[in-house]
């Protein structure tokens, strides 16, 4: 039988060796400043994931070019995965391990943002894609999981949750995620 208050405690449990990784929040708020820069140099914030994450970088991009809190103008934010003909056509072609790559290699530029979520750290595609993205002078997130995987090695800031399981991880994810979202909108856009 499940126990739906032991999953419950083991989210609050995770989220409290967030709360207690003075490192990892310091790292959340210089992954908002860094957002903050580039938008407000009239640069961008690139996601990237595989399901769930690919959910999660959707998810994410769409608090930033629509709103978070209140009412203000778009921010330029996209999830790399939203075009199903380029990522079946790239997918079929070429390779599903550089459908993100050759994105970044087509709208990337200096200075943006790329935000790649694996919670493993491993995903070949979103790897690349922050390989790419290093190359063209943008500023590279992992969002992981407790080990950073191979991201952790081609990330400008890594957030990587406490944690080996996934669902809690992604749980994470996206509390970080909003944390970003939440600070960049008042630094952007002060009230």
């Amino acid at each position: 039988m499940i126990n739906i208050q032991s999953i419950v405690q083991a989210s609050i449990d995770t989220k409290n060796r967030v709360l207690a990784d003075q490192t990892l929040l310091d790292t959340v708020g210089s992954v908002a400043e860094a957002m903050t820069t580039a938008f407000k140099n009239g640069k961008k914030v690139l996601f990237c994931g595989n399901g769930g994450s690919a959910a999660d970088a959707q998810h994410l991009a769409a608090e930033f070019s629509g709103r978070f809190y209140y009412d203000r103008p778009p921010l330029y934010s996209e999830a790399l995965h939203v075009n199903s003909s380029y990522v079946t056509a790239v997918g079929n072609d070429y390779s599903y391990d550089v459908i993100y790559s050759r994105m970044i290699e087509a709208m990337g530029k200096e200075g943006d943002v790329l935000v790649g979520i694996s919670t493993s750290g491993n995903s070949t595609n979103v790897v690349k894609a922050l390989e790419t993205a290093n190359k063209l002078g943008m500023i590279t997130v992992g969002m992981t999981g407790e080990s950073g995987g191979k991201m952790k090695e081609v990330s400008t800031f890594l957030v990587n949750i406490p944690s080996k399981d996934t669902p809690r991880i992604q749980e994470c994810h996206i509390l970080l995620g909003h944390i970003m979202c939440e600070i960049v909108e008042a630094n952007v856009f002060p009230k």
